[in-house]
C-alpha cells in the first residue's frame, strides 16, 4: 500500500451554494448541488455552465451516468433518483441501500435517518456509497436488487471514481483521505491524503486526473498525485 499527499488545484467555483457530487463525461463535468438541488454541466477548462436544470431530489449527495440516465442520491428522501439528463425530470425513485443514522451522531435511537452519498456506474450496476452503513452497496440497475457490498475504511464515505485498473477510488470526507479499493473485497491498495482545509465531497476522474468538489467552499478542482 502506498500513501501520497495530493496537490490541490482549485479550478473554479460552483454557481450553487453547496456542490456535493461530481461525474465526468466526455462533453463536460456534471455536478449536483445539495442546497439548490440543481444539476450543472461545466466546461472543464473555463468552468462555464453549459447546462443546468432543477431536480426534485432532497439534500442530494451523489451523481453518476449510466444506461442513458442520470442517477442521483437523494439523501434525505432515502432514495436513488433516476433522471433524464436532458431535462432533469425524474424517471423513477428507488430505495437507497444502507440507510440509517450516521455513526457520529451520539443519540442513535433518535438521530435522523439518512441515505446514500457518492454513486458510480459500471456494467449495469450502480455503486452506492452509504455513510450510515459504511459500505459500498452494489445494485443491479435492472432489478434494483443488491448483488454485492463491501466495507469501506473511515467514518464518512462520500465520492466514488473508477481507476483505470478497475479499482475504485473512495473518498472519506471526515478523514481527508481517498482510498483506492478492490471492489470485490474492499482491500486497500493506495491512500491519498488531502490536507485541510479542502474537503472532498464529490469525486470523479477525467483523463486520468481526479476531480473533487467541496460543499464547504463551492470549490471544484483537481487532485494531483
Amino acid at each position: 500500500m502506498t500513501v501520497q499527499i495530493a496537490r490541490v488545484e482549485e479550478r473554479f467555483k460552483c454557481p450553487g451554494p453547496q456542490p456535493n457530487g461530481l461525474q465526468a463525461a466526455p462533453d463536460g463535468l456534471w455536478c449536483i448541488d445539495q442546497v439548490d438541488l440543481k444539476i450543472y454541466k461545466f466546461d472543464y477548462e473555463s468552468g462555464e455552465t453549459l447546462f443546468e436544470a432543477q431536480t426534485d431530489t432532497a439534500h442530494s449527495s451523489g451523481i453518476t451516468l449510466g444506461d442513458g440516465s442520470m442517477w442521483i442520491a437523494s439523501t434525505f428522501e432515502l432514495k436513488i433518483a433516476r433522471l433524464d439528463p436532458a431535462t432533469g425530470q425524474t424517471i423513477a425513485k428507488l430505495d437507497s441501500p444502507g440507510n440509517g443514522v450516521v455513526a457520529w451522531v451520539a443519540d442513535q435511537q433518535n438521530g435522523r435517518v439518512t441515505g446514500a452519498h457518492g454513486l458510480e456506474w459500471k456494467d449495469g450496476k450502480v455503486y452506492v456509497a452509504s455513510p450510515p452503513s459504511q459500505f459500498v452497496h452494489v445494485m443491479d440497475a435492472s432489478t434494483w436488487e443488491e448483488v454485492h457490498s463491501f466495507r469501506v475504511p473511515g467514518l464518512r464515505v462520500h465520492g466514488l471514481a473508477w481507476a483505470d485498473d478497475g479499482t475504485l477510488w473512495v473518498a472519506d470526507t471526515s478523514a481527508g483521505t481517498i482510498n483506492r479499493l478492490d471492489p470485490e473485497d474492499g482491500r486497500i491498495w493506495e491512500v491519498i491524503r488531502v490536507e485541510a482545509p479542502t474537503e472532498v465531497h464529490g469525486l470523479t476522474i477525467h483523463e486520468g486526473v481526479l476531480w473533487y468538489c467541496d460543499a464547504a467552499t463551492r470549490a471544484i478542482g483537481q487532485l494531483h498525485i
